[in-house]
């Protein structure tokens, strides 16, 4: 037996519209041709596979065969394949990017980060999105790097020689601990009463952060270059330590973390700036990821009498 022939997009075109309008009149009409061009495009994408696709006999309305079921999901994925194509080289000549690589702080609310990469992905169906998960100044090194476009970072990017920011919000950071911890048994937590016991840090690799502690208060730490892995020992009731306040809520409902009200580290708001390199501005779907940002952080609202961090 022969190997089928190669059909055209045209014809599968056709193929999928007789489908679709469930006629060969129907088909012409959305596809701005005669009937018989239609009756003969699908005669060829039949002679060309060597099946029969629809059946004509007994009915005035084509139904598909056997075989004309079987191909019509590859039909659809081969169309579709197709459309994708000419939609990313469509957005390349108007000068859209065919990837993008984003960088965040870790500290960004998960909510946050959601929203915008789902409105990003409608918006820009055809652009690949690449997203790194960083703490402190890996974010900017990500950026300054080339490895990330743009990112969102923490307080540190702020003033750093080379990088364009714009406000993108903040998050409220608390102290926390397990129910059981000695501090969270207190009463009234004494001045200096932190230093006395763990403090578990989160801490990066990046030589911007190198020698540098942030809302540090115990001469006793332990570092951490992971937020979950914080995140499990506080629970566990290993240290205490500053968590963003939307990750750890279900915690202080559940009575699983408890927060500290310690009076030489009450927390304070962790602002984020969206990043770019001043020499490397972003192009359209880059820059629309931090105009979605900026736009999200206008309802933002500090906890009150909070410190900037």
């Amino acid at each position: 037996m022969s190997d089928p022939g190669t059909p055209t997009f045209d014809q599968l075109r056709i193929f999928l519209t007789v489908v679709d309008e469930g006629s060969f009149a129907s088909a012409a009409r959305r596809l701005n041709r005669a009937v018989s061009v239609v009756s003969y495009g699908i005669a060829n994408l039949e002679a060309q596979l060597g099946i029969v696709l629809f059946d004509r006999e007994g009915t005035r309305r084509p139904r598909l065969t056997e075989a004309g079921r079987s191909v019509l999901a590859e039909a659809r994925t081969v169309a579709g394949g197709i459309d994708g194509l000419k939609a990313k080289v469509k957005g390349l000549l108007d000068g859209l990017e065919a990837e993008v690589h984003l960088a965040v702080d870790v500290m960004l609310p998960a909510r946050r980060l959601g929203q915008v990469l789902r409105a990003f992905a409608a918006t820009y169906p055809t652009v690949t999105l690449r997203l790194h998960v960083e703490a402190l100044g890996a974010v900017a090194g990500h950026v300054l790097s080339g490895t990330a476009i743009v990112g969102v970072s923490g307080p540190l990017a702020s003033g750093i020689d080379g990088l364009e920011a714009a406000s993108v919000g903040s998050v409220a950071m608390v102290p926390v601990a397990a129910p059981d911890h000695p501090l969270a048994r207190y009463e009234q937590i004494p001045s200096g009463a932190g230093r006395e016991h763990v403090q578990l840090v989160l801490t990066d690799r990046s030589p911007l952060t190198d020698g540098r502690d942030f809302a540090v208060v115990s001469s006793r730490t332990w570092r951490l270059a992971d937020l979950g892995a914080k995140h499990q020992l506080l629970r566990e009731g290993i240290g205490w330590g500053n968590m963003p306040l939307p990750l750890i809520e279900p915690d202080l409902v559940a009575g699983t973390l408890k927060r500290l009200v310690m009076p030489d580290d009450p927390g304070g708001m962790y602002r984020f700036s969206g990043i770019w390199r001043r020499d490397r501005p972003p192009g359209p779907a880059a820059s629309w990821l931090i105009r979605e940002f900026v736009d999200r952080a206008l309802g933002d609202v500090d906890l009150a009498g909070a410190r900037d961090l």
